[in-house]
């Protein structure tokens, strides 16, 4: 294979890089500027650094447009390299996705005045979405682990980028830590697996597992892997990082972390126990229970769902409250993969995509309030219906979707993998795990409650300004909006969404 067709096939992944590396060139060319103005007075260097932006912004945003073009030409199917580079009807799809949330996490960016050299931050934004479309697009551990510590690097960098508050430094400390922690457990998992198996390729892993006895090594390896993916979508116990980098890390920062690294971590989660461990899938069935990761996976949903909803029930900080939210979330998600089969994943990637949707509008919605009132806490939100009721009719959506009411697409999102869980096993096998779901969506409703009640019932303080006299944050309530739309959409059309899924899934 020649280089120009190798460049053809990761055409989308070099535009980012490139966009990236025009992005980073302006907002070094621009700080430059900004210290001549500085000295010699000609422009304030304010409206230098601001010119920049936008310009940096423009491009980033432009970027991600045109690499969504770029996916859109790529060839139906394709396959590099023993699977490293894998072009599918599912790939493409879900490439599109991370390249919609990046853009969507561009327009937080755009308005966020707390962060400071805007050109370095939007460039490492990019090279996060070329980790989540490596993480997508490949079907070799090896490259997924390449495409997991470009992102990883990425996001601790996002994390601590704000200078100016300790809680950003504190959350990208506590989040390379746990992260690299999650990196050597993959890694070392990884190498036990090809040590039994010797591939890296799934399909070949997945031959050797169907051929091979079961041995304590290969299933030490699965469960490393699985406990270093299990870090990524901060499933219990491995969730410790998530309240800290979500309420610590600049608000574009946690809302990535919370939606374009999850759907990915998932859609490489599910390709790998699917297709590679899927000889060993074992049964968490209550009345049949069998060795696998099945198990094991259902066991970190259950601890996920109970710890997640519970210890939210106690927190006053929007974007604390929104992380044990997450903690649940991915335990529901996990219920999908539990189930296995087509149905299982094609329920735990509309539901990862909806929750990322949502959990993007909804830190939008709390970006603006943390600009115009200086927090996010519960008491920051109150009487904002009256202040801003395009962001309370936003934020309703979002927190009502999250608890799973109709007609959002959070209801048919649970739906679907509560019926996929059903339908598992045999004789309603994972009942147990499917009522410890519904119990949690229950609790959830509560603490969902308790924002709409700051929100809708609870009288503003005096201080509180007007938001929607502020013209600062117009793109930020332009993207809520979206969003909002979005989430009504998939809920009363999910078809819009789940027959791309199907029809993309091999």
């Amino acid at each position: 294979m020649s280089y120009l067709e190798l460049l053809k096939l990761a055409s989308p992944e070099a535009v980012v890089v490139i966009s990236a590396l025009v992005v980073l060139a302006i907002g070094l060319t621009s700080r430059r500027a900004s210290a001549v103005a500085g000295v010699s007075s000609a422009k304030p260097p304010t409206t230098v650094a601001g010119t920049a932006a936008g310009w940096c912004s423009l491009v980033a945003a432009l970027g991600v447009v045109i690499a969504i073009a770029a996916v859109l030409m790529l060839p139906r199917n394709a396959s590099l390299f023993g699977g490293m580079l894998v072009i599918t009807p599912l790939t493409s799809l879900f490439k599109i996705i991370c390249l919609v949330l990046a853009f969507f996490t561009v327009c937080l960016a755009r308005s966020e005045k707390s962060l400071r050299d805007p050109g370095e931050y939007l460039a490492i934004i990019l090279l996060a979405t070329v980790g989540l479309m490596l993480l997508v697009g490949s079907e070799e551990l090896l490259m997924i682990f390449i495409g997991l510590e470009l992102l990883g690097l990425s996001l601790y960098v996002m994390a601590a980028f704000d200078k100016t508050d300790v809680r950003s430094a504190e959350a990208g400390l506590k989040y390379f830590l746990f992260g690299s922690t999650s990196s050597a457990f993959t890694l070392f998992g990884i190498s036990l697996i090809y040590g039994m198996s010797g591939s890296t390729g799934l399909a070949a892993i997945s031959e050797k597992l169907a051929a091979a006895t079961a041995q304590p090594l290969l299933a030490t390896g699965i469960i490393m892997t699985l406990i270093g993916f299990a870090f990524k979508i901060a499933a219990a116990p491995f969730h410790l990082w998530a309240p800290d980098a979500y309420q610590g890390a600049p608000i574009p920062s946690a809302a990535f972390i919370a939606s374009g690294s999850k759907v990915a971590s998932f859609v490489v989660l599910g390709k790998i126990v699917l297709v590679g461990f899927g000889p060993v899938h074992g049964s968490s069935a209550w009345h049949a229970m069998a060795a696998g990761w099945s198990p094991v996976l259902a066991v970190l949903a259950a601890l996920s769902i109970l710890i997640g909803n519970l210890v939210a029930l106690a927190q006053t900080n929007v974007r604390r409250l929104l992380a044990y939210s997450a903690v649940a979330h991915a335990g529901y998600t996990l219920l999908g993969l539990v189930a296995g089969g087509r149905d299982g994943f094609s329920a735990t990637l509309f539901y990862a995509t909806v929750y990322a949707i949502t959990l993007v509008g909804a830190f939008g919605v709390v970006a603006v309030v943390r600009s115009e009132s200086g927090g996010d806490d519960l008491e920051n939100f109150s009487g904002l219906a009256e202040r801003a009721p395009l962001l309370a009719g936003g934020m309703a959506i979002f927190m009502f979707s999250l608890a799973g009411i109709p007609p959002l697409a959070g209801f048919f999102g649970k739906f679907y993998l509560f019926s996929a869980a059903l339908r598992a096993d045999g004789d309603y096998g994972l009942l147990w795990l499917v009522g410890l779901a519904l119990f949690g969506s229950f609790v959830s409703l509560y603490y969902y409650l308790i924002v709409l009640k700051a929100i809708f019932v609870d009288q503003p303080s005096r201080a509180s300004p007007a938001l929607d006299q502020m013209s600062s944050n117009l793109l930020r309530r332009s993207a809520v909006a979206v969003l909002a739309g979005i989430v009504l959409l998939l809920g009363i059309m999910p078809d819009t969404l789940t027959a791309r899924i199907l029809a993309a899934m091999p």
